[in-house]
């Protein structure tokens, strides 16, 4: 694949260096989700674009449930019709930007910071945000032991997912916001910033090794169940409460080429928030069994409904946030101001939403033009 590594901003280069020899596992490839073929194309039906299959992607997450309960449903295999809808999960987003632009996949759900960087690494030319799915699902839980305010996280242990993503720029902005000073790149300074991959999180809270974690769902609510405390819920940070957590993104190639298969995942993507959002219990046990089938286990009762409650899905990609997160970033000192003018494309996404008699969503100003 090309190599794009030049055209990085010059302080998100390290940082995403640095995240992939930490997590250098995520750093590859996704998995092929396991039962990819479960779902058996209807006799007679045509194929989509003539394509053979189309590759979706996404992680193996509750905030990314509209992809885990399409797929367990196998509502993206129906609407494809003989044109076959294959997966692969990924643990990181950097690896999932590194698929898309191999071509590995064609579609994925992922967070806004991979996404910026990814958009921002190729001069705008690799992808677009094509539509929103998820809102929230993001929590600052603490030992309360330790922590019984939020003046007290001042000079404790507080992990987040990675270095630069979408969790630790939150972070790093709030505590600034607080007056503490922390090195972006270190983390160390006034509060100590851990990145720590999700999966042992619990663990090293258990261990002691963290005071508490800015994390997204379910790792938050797990970190509860161990006996942590909800310090502060990160909707309460944003207007109205809505700030994007997950996007749908394609590659700028395959969304020239193949516009009824971007079509035919968005509708998907639509009436599965629909779905998800009218049957919550049904939507919640769908996306529980394909995390099982995805990471070999699914989440307990008392660590699945809270976070499920937590998460909002919707069709609006909630743009402004976008660039508010981005502005963060900047701030924090892990990316220089990015030009994400094009970044967004959602004449397909609106197109949709008209047939199914709702309203457009926006794009802030950041569109293709």
């Amino acid at each position: 694949m090309p190599d794009h590594r030049s055209t990085l901003p010059r302080r998100a280069a390290p940082a995403l260096a640095v995240l992939c020899l930490l997590t250098a596992a995520a750093c590859s490839y996704g998995s092929q989700a396991k039962d990819e073929d479960t779902v058996k194309v209807a006799a007679g039906a045509k194929k989509t674009d003539g394509l053979d299959s189309v590759r979706i992607g996404y992680f193996p997450n509750l905030t990314h449930a509209t992809a885990l309960v399409g797929h367990q449903k196998g509502f993206f295999q129906k609407a494809l019709g003989a044109t076959k809808a294959k997966y692969a999960t990924f643990n990181a987003g950097p690896s999932e930007i590194e698929a898309l632009n191999s071509g590995s996949i064609d579609i994925g759900w992922i967070g806004p910071s991979p996404a910026i960087n990814g958009f921002t690494k190729s001069r705008g030319k690799n992808l677009r945000i094509i539509g929103g799915s998820a809102s929230g699902g993001v929590k600052l839980v603490v030992d309360p032991k330790k922590i019984t305010s939020l003046k007290d996280v001042e000079g404790k242990k507080i992990a987040t997912p990675q270095l630069g993503n979408t969790q630790d720029v939150a972070f790093l902005n709030w505590a600034a916001e607080q007056g503490w000073k922390v090195d972006p790149q270190s983390g160390k300074g006034d509060v100590t910033v851990v990145r720590s991959d999700n999966k042992v999180t619990p663990d090293a809270y258990k261990a002691g090794s963290i005071d508490g974690a800015w994390v997204p769902e379910p790792t938050a609510s797990k970190l509860v169940a161990q006996g942590g405390k909800v310090l502060l819920d990160e909707k309460t940070l944003w207007p109205g409460g809505k700030f994007v957590i997950t996007n749908i993104i394609v590659s700028q190639k395959f969304l020239a080429e193949h516009p009824k298969v971007v079509e035919a995942v968005l509708k998907v993507s639509v009436d599965t928030n629909k779905w998800i959002n009218d049957h919550p219990d049904l939507a919640k046990a769908a996306a529980n069994k394909q995390l099982a089938a995805d990471a070999g286990k699914a989440l307990p009762e008392d660590v699945l409904d809270p976070a499920w409650k937590s998460i909002d899905f919707t069709d609006d990609p909630l743009a402004a946030t976008l660039g508010t997160e981005a502005e963060h970033a900047v701030k924090a000192g892990l990316l220089e101001k990015p030009d994400l003018s094009g970044i967004y494309d959602l004449s397909v996404l609106n197109k949709v939403l008209k047939a199914a008699g709702n309203s457009p969503v926006h794009d802030a100003g950041l569109g293709v033009r």
